[in-house]
């Protein structure tokens, strides 16, 4: 927990213990079902939670933002989000159910209220979210296909307009090419200082 409190230092007691159970209970549900590395499980709570987090330094979602998390295997960028801002939906969609299990369980026992669940393709989704967020899943540009029917086209009510939030890393010059112009790319190294995180970048597309 020390690397967490360390950069978000006004976290409230809940919300520590709700990440303090999530370093738990990931480890426990790993050794039954592989939603994280074997061996990159002692990694959990950088690579994984931290590294989720990162798009909460990047933007302070608003009070009733709806957000939606394609892909999020068991459970990441959208749990750690879930916990950070409790006044937040967050939608969690994976094709696999056994990963989705693993998330639905653990935000059940961490008493998360602001997620809820979906078993399929993102092409069953038919809500509107103010944005979407993702971890390397897909190129941006075929994501941005995807999703840009969910993405809503309401009044803006977060500093950044709606569209699609995604963590990445890497040489991405060519995987964005077709979406430059709409295009934000930030560098999640000047956020925090381990050293896994000196190639990660949030991807930031609007529609």
């Amino acid at each position: 927990m020390d690397t967490i409190s360390k950069y978000f230092p006004d976290l409230t007691e809940r919300q520590l213990e709700q990440f303090q159970m999530m370093l738990q209970l990931y480890p426990e549900w790993n050794e039954k079902i592989n939603v994280i590395s074997r061996k990159d499980i002692i990694n959990l709570e950088t690579q994984h939670i931290l590294h989720s987090l990162a798009i909460a330094r990047f933007i302070q979602f608003t009070p009733g933002t709806k957000v939606l998390d394609i892909g999020t295997g068991g459970g990441f960028p959208g749990i750690p989000l879930a916990v950070m801002f409790p006044d937040v939906h967050f939608h969690l969609i994976d094709r696999i159910g056994k990963k989705l299990r693993v998330a639905s369980d653990i935000a059940e026992k961490i008493g998360l209220t602001n997620v809820s669940f979906q078993h399929g393709d993102v092409g069953e989704c038919h809500e509107k979210f103010d944005f979407v967020v993702s971890r390397a899943v897909m190129p941006q540009p075929e994501l941005l296909k995807l999703v840009r029917k969910n993405i809503s086209t309401s009044p803006q009510r977060n500093a950044l307009p709606n569209g699609l939030i995604t963590l990445k890393g890497g040489d991405l010059s060519g995987e964005l090419a077709s979406v430059q112009r709409q295009t934000e790319v930030v560098d999640i190294a000047p956020m925090f200082d381990e050293d896994y995180f000196v190639t990660k970048k949030i991807v930031y597309t609007m529609p």
